[in-house]
């Protein structure tokens, strides 16, 4: 999967938060960091690094004026599906007898442990 994000030139960072916008839709850094327990300035890193190669956009939040929420790009949805749905391609061929949802939950667990295994900059 590491290498499939390379591909699209995603580190597991941004992946990370690619992937909860991608469920979730519009966030805060604030909520982006909670949802994966990381630290506001990784998030906020991140979502920097992301904007940067207009994946992500800065939208005004009807419930904050200073906090902006952060949503998807075309781009940006482009890239987080492309690397989902080749994933999901890996994992049906390595496991042909696991359902959709099990190969969603798998997905959903390691999108969650890779930033936390591969940036010291966690809580």
């Amino acid at each position: 999967m590491e290498q499939d994000m390379s591909a699209e030139g995603l580190s597991a960072g941004i992946r990370a938060v690619l992937n909860l916008l991608h469920d979730h839709g519009p966030m805060t850094v604030p909520q982006l960091g909670r949802a994966r327990t990381l630290s506001r300035q990784f998030v906020q890193r991140m979502v920097n690094d992301a904007a940067a190669r207009s994946l992500v956009e800065p939208v005004p939040n009807p419930a904050h004026q200073r906090s902006s929420l952060i949503r998807l790009t075309e781009p940006g949805r482009a890239a987080i599906t492309a690397v989902l749905d080749r994933e999901r391609a890996v994992l049906r061929r390595a496991a042909d007898d696991l359902t959709d949802t099990e190969i969603d939950a798998c997905l959903r667990v390691l999108s969650r442990l890779l930033p936390v295994m591969g940036d010291a900059d966690v809580d």
